[in-house]
């Protein structure tokens, strides 16, 4: 059996949104009691993240160490089309990533006790980012 379902995800620049309720309601509307889903964003400025989801310190500590590994507006970078952050956004995608299988269990994906799936954006400025689970079961 295969169940997709897609939405939007709204985000406030660069940050995390939680997404892991909607991915939750994704699992429980495909009626799969185990398989596999794996969630996708259609984009290549912004990635998904299975993090701690109990201390938010993590979650900024993680933007903290990626805004001075990759800083914006850096010399280094010719492709600015779109502005300082451009380049930088395309980078923190590639270093991190853009698809997650998360195995489903009891009618659920399957997470561990902190864990927590999220959009992280990498441009300053809003953006409305598209999101597709997918589940095989």
């Amino acid at each position: 059996m295969y169940h997709a379902k897609e939405w939007t995800v709204a985000t406030r620049g660069r940050g995390f949104h939680d997404i892991t309720a909607e991915v939750q309601r994704a699992v429980a509307e495909s009626g799969a009691d185990q398989g596999l889903c794996t969630v996708f964003l259609h984009h290549t400025s912004a990635s998904l993240l299975l993090c701690e989801n109990a201390d938010p310190d993590v979650r900024e500590d993680l933007e903290a160490f990626f805004s001075r590994l990759v800083k914006d507006g850096d010399p280094l970078f010719r492709h600015d089309a779109e502005g300082p952050d451009d380049m930088p956004a395309h980078v923190r995608t590639v270093l991190t990533q853009n698809s997650l299988s998360v195995p489903i269990k009891g009618g659920k994906a399957h997470l561990g006790t902190w864990q927590g799936l999220y959009v992280w954006e990498h441009r300053t400025s809003p953006h409305q980012r598209r999101v597709t689970v997918s589940v095989v079961g």
